[in-house]
């Protein structure tokens, strides 16, 4: 047999080559783990970033930012709907607060005509007509001038609200100066919200422009029903009629209190009705 003495080096290179190949992996493999990592990052941002998918940080982040500014947005449309306010708190001026605190009364005195039974009589009937709608719990007036008090100091000091929550008047001064307020043309409402009939329109007063005694004029101070006395009587529809309607308070006189006196002349004996707290 041929002896080769140089084969034996040779493979024992190529053994030590193969060995190191397989130990440490060739390009191939040492990219495929890189690839491997690589994947495992991709995979990682992908979880955080893919639509659709979000990461518990950014769902926090999502319900503390964008619902709690849409939840306060929402509250504040709806407290600003719900309850006008001026800028010192208080309710916006015209929303009534506190229910209804003045009517023209639903009914009128009938029979009796100008005897009302004094202002005690005229005030009960009032207080009765007011309890009957559930305002009761508030003190009623009747707006009635005699000859030893005036209407002006009898009702309170406002502001006063019809029942469909419209504002008459702020205070006595503007009620006086600038008459009922709640509309164009006014309307008078009574306390379950009606408007005064037309042909009812006379409102027993007996009171001036500016609230105070009509002398000679309430019915020997609602105490009558003879025709001998005589009624100062305002209107309850200011402005719709201006040329015969001059006043809400003070349009004319009655020359009579019998009921037919007040109904000759658009009456039924009516009365304006405030609630003085």
């Amino acid at each position: 047999m041929i002896e080769r003495p140089w084969i034996a080096p040779r493979l024992l290179t190529l053994n030590l080559t193969l060995t190191l190949t397989l130990a440490c992996g060739d390009d191939g493999g040492t990219t495929g783990a890189e690839g491997s990592s690589t994947g495992s990052s991709a995979t990682s941002t992908g979880s955080t970033t893919a639509p659709g998918t979000t990461t518990s940080d950014e769902t926090s982040a999502g319900s503390s930012t964008a619902g709690s500014s849409t939840t306060n947005d929402s509250a504040d449309s709806g407290s600003t709907t719900a309850e006008p306010t001026t800028g010192d708190g208080s309710t916006t001026v015209g929303i009534d607060p506190d229910g209804l605190s003045f009517f023209a009364t639903s009914v009128g005195s009938g029979d009796a005509g100008g005897d009302l039974g004094g202002l005690e009589g005229a005030d009960a009937t009032c207080q009765a007509l007011a309890d009957a709608v559930g305002e009761g719990a508030r003190t009623w007036h009747a707006y009635l001038s005699t000859s030893t008090v005036d209407a002006r100091d009898r009702i309170g000091d406002g502001p006063w609200y019809n029942a469909a929550g419209d504002m008459v008047a702020t205070d006595v001064e503007a009620l006086h100066t600038n008459g009922l307020s709640n509309g164009d043309p006014q309307h008078v409402l009574d306390e379950n919200g009606d408007e005064v009939p037309g042909n009812e329109h006379d409102i027993l007063t007996g009171s001036e422009e500016d609230g105070t005694y009509f002398p000679d004029a309430t019915c020997d101070d609602w105490t009558s029903s003879g025709g001998g006395d005589q009624a100062r009587v305002g209107h309850s529809d200011i402005p719709g009629n201006p040329m015969f309607s001059p006043s809400w308070n003070s349009a004319h006189t009655v020359g009579g209190c019998r009921a037919g006196d007040l109904q000759s002349t658009g009456g039924a004996g009516r009365l304006y009705c405030f609630a003085i707290d």
